[in-house]
């Protein structure tokens, strides 16, 4: 949710923000809605002064003895409650409006990120390590078939395309995955590991801005509940509706879930092997800061990440997303890609965004500063750290040998065992 009255005194500068993401200017529309809004409250609050005025006087009308004017006053009352109950219902109904309308408005980008319409105006700012020569790179789909570890035709049957079934050492390479990266962050990052809900109300999903506008990218249950489509979700509603102290901040938390996504809009794109899911598992980082500490949580928050793909000795590099492609509720992102041979590309394996206030307004979260008065929003990041089921490719892909083994990384074998190659057996 944005800020009205920011919006009020920048309506030219805030079109601007929009179309640089390729929305229709908005602010009139919305400087209406808040100004009816505004003028109806006048009108509500002369009502409700004036019902005040006219009771006091019932009682001086009655001890003079004047019952007429009792009589009528009581009457003026019983005709501006009816009034006031009216125009009760009529507020509410100018703030839903004006709510819809601000709900499906996109944040507002930094003024440094590129402006563009898609992922073709990305920009790379930095790339780390070399990827591997190999000829004849197979996909990660080949690999794990070959070694009887990885199954989709059977998935399949069981649930339908976009599901995988992973058997075996690489199912434990998944899971030494997902431990290498919370004792990482847990214990060199200082995020905190926190076990929430997968299933979560509407609020939760409109806190974070998944809702009103991308409701065909989740899953809904009978019951009214949505499956998480990332740990951001309830790690960020951590803070919904409460006044934090500003010595608390920053809030550093981070989770291993399954995630649940529709891929409505991914029709024909990665049909093959486990690059887009409906169901895979991640390591999510979210943090919660003051305003002026998010920019540089940005940075901090990214290299934590990359530093996940440096441990294991994977390729990558980092781009800017642009307008275009950014995320709905994100002010800024910086996309990792790693390189996946198999494909000979880079691929998004990690994603670290700076929301602002967006998501706080959204959720009523705020802080306040000893001695200060006034409460303040707090500002939301999140970010992936990493996403498993694509680390997992990456190290099918990277760490391939000739006679169709993987070699498991070095910092993984103490969660596999001390496993150091994986083969068909």
């Amino acid at each position: 949710m944005l800020d009205i009255k920011w919006i009020r005194d920048n309506p030219a500068k805030f079109d601007a923000a929009l179309a640089k993401r390729g929305a229709p200017a908005a602010a009139m529309d919305i400087i209406k809605l808040d100004e009816r809004r505004r003028d109806h409250l006048k009108i509500l609050q002369d009502l409700q002064n004036r019902r005040n005025e006219a009771s006091k006087e019932i009682g001086k009308a009655k001890g003079s003895g004047d019952n007429a004017r009792a009589d009528a006053l009581i009457e003026e009352v019983g005709t501006l409650k009816a009034e006031i109950q009216e125009g009760e219902e009529t507020e509410r109904r100018i703030d839903a409006d004006l709510e819809d309308v601000l709900a499906r408005i996109p944040n507002v980008p930094l003024d440094d990120v590129p402006v563009g319409e898609d992922e073709a105006g990305n920009v790379e700012i930095r790339r780390v390590g070399e990827p591997p020569r190999m000829n004849d790179a197979k996909e990660h789909f080949e690999l794990g078939e070959a070694l009887g570890m990885m199954e989709f035709e059977q998935a399949a049957k069981i649930s339908g395309a976009r599901f995988t079934i992973l058997k075996g050492q690489l199912a434990r390479l998944e899971r030494a995955l997902g431990q290498f990266m919370l004792d990482l962050h847990t214990g060199e990052h200082g995020y905190s590991e926190t076990a929430v809900p997968l299933l979560v109300r509407d609020e939760a999903l409109f806190g974070t801005g998944q809702l009103p506008k991308f409701s065909e990218d989740l899953f809904h249950t009978n019951e009214g509940r949505w499956l998480v489509p990332t740990a951001e979700v309830p790690l960020t509603n951590l803070v919904r509706e409460r006044t934090l102290d500003a010595a608390e901040l920053p809030i550093r938390v981070t989770a291993l879930t399954p995630c649940f996504r529709s891929e409505a809009g991914a029709a024909g794109r990665d049909q093959r092997g486990m690059l887009r899911q409906h169901q895979f598992y991640k390591v999510e980082l979210v943090s919660i800061t003051d305003e002026e500490s998010s920019i540089a949580e940005l940075e901090r928050m990214t290299a934590c990440a990359e530093e996940v793909l440096k441990r294991l000795g994977l390729a990558y590099r980092v781009v800017t997303l642009c307008t275009g492609d950014m995320g709905f509720g994100a002010r800024k992102t910086y996309d990792i890609e790693v390189w996946l041979p198999g494909q000979g590309t880079y691929r998004e394996i990690s994603s670290c965004s700076v929301c602002g206030d967006f998501q706080a307004r959204r959720m009523n979260a705020r802080y306040k500063i000893a001695g200060e008065k006034a409460q303040r929003f707090v500002h939301t990041l999140n970010g992936s750290g990493v996403a498993l089921g694509r680390a997992l490719i990456a190290v099918m892909e990277n760490y391939q040998n000739a006679d169709g083994s993987i070699t498991v990384p070095e910092a993984l074998r103490p969660y596999m065992g001390g496993i150091e190659t994986i083969a068909a057996t």
